[in-house]
């Protein structure tokens, strides 16, 4: 029999789709309820302020570009959202004196640009680069920098982007934060098309999907314009370059960031809970982490809120 519709877009898989008692079970989780989640493979952590919250993000790059070496390179894959912890680590970097020539980054995801059929340029308000780049790398000192060869964005021509990854440097760890639409990078669910009208893709199939161009679900669409554009979702591409789960399986930990930004207070239960259950399934992208041996999620407790009603 097939699965219900989802309540937000009819033509789209999401976490509307599952069943309401998994999300019910989600929204009645409490913030010990949170933290009894953690297991082998799977760990929750909280911080009592935003300062600690971002601190800890920020040493994440130190402690990954730390690790390399002439003959070891490691790197960190980073996302934008959350961005307050890019001047941080360019801080830290700077006022430590800490060298990271060896080191490398990976940005996961850009904005495609349907017209030009590339990768948006940084004069584009949006663009990640532009973000990673005036927020960290050019205010780190030039004798302390990586060099950009060893900084690498995503392009529509996917080919290079891919290659960093099989090219021997080591991913210590792939940050990110979770999207409404319960996404890590541009990972969203898939359409309801073809083969899977009836049935959301197994994650096995999911995890196959490599760096690549995809199309987002309107959700994403309405939380970018909400996040980083005022509201304006007319300035919102809606198409997108976005590392996949096979470059994520790839990284030696995966750690999430909910500062209670992004999500809501029901997202943010809701992919704890599957994963630590292990309820993988594509229709909520993040819950594949499930199967990934190194998962971490950060969440502010002022940030994690409730999922009682109120009327505003």
């Amino acid at each position: 029999m097939p699965r219900k519709l989802s309540h937000i877009a009819p033509d789209w898989w999401d976490y509307t789709t599952l069943e309401n008692d998994l999300i019910n079970d989600a929204a009645r989780l409490t913030e010990r309820d949170l933290r009894q989640l953690s297991r082998p493979g799977f760990k929750v952590v909280m911080y009592d302020t935003l300062e600690d919250f971002y601190l800890a993000e920020a040493l994440e790059y130190i402690h990954a570009w730390k690790q390399a070496t002439p003959d070891n390179p490691a790197g960190i894959c980073g996302p934008i959202g959350p961005t307050e912890q890019l001047p941080l680590v360019a801080r830290l970097v700077n006022d430590l004196g800490i060298s990271i020539k060896d080191g490398h980054f990976w940005g996961m995801d850009e904005w495609y640009d349907e017209d030009t059929k590339k990768e948006v340029t940084m004069e584009h308000p949006l663009s990640f680069e532009k973000a990673d780049r005036e927020l960290c790398f050019d205010r780190i000192q030039k004798k302390l920098c990586m060099p950009d060869t060893q900084l690498h964005f995503p392009k529509a021509d996917t080919a290079n982007y891919i290659k960093s990854w099989q090219s021997g440097v080591r991913c210590a760890v792939m940050q990110g934060g979770q999207g409404d639409i319960k996404h890590w990078a541009f990972n969203d669910p898939p359409k309801r098309t073809g083969k899977w009208k009836n049935e959301a893709p197994p994650p096995a199939e999911y995890r196959k999907l490599t760096t690549r161009i995809v199309e987002l679900h309107p959700i994403t669409l309405a939380q970018n314009a909400r996040t980083s554009g005022g509201g304006n979702i007319t300035m919102v591409p809606k198409m997108a370059i976005t590392v996949g789960p096979k470059e994520t399986w790839m990284a030696e930990k995966v750690s999430i960031w909910h500062a209670g930004m992004h999500d809501n207070p029901l997202g943010q239960r809701l992919t704890a809970l599957m994963i630590s259950k292990r309820l993988a399934d594509a229709s909520v992208p993040m819950s594949l982490l499930a199967d990934h041996p190194n998962v971490q999620f950060n969440y502010y407790r002022g940030g994690l809120g409730h999922c009682a009603v109120e009327m505003h």
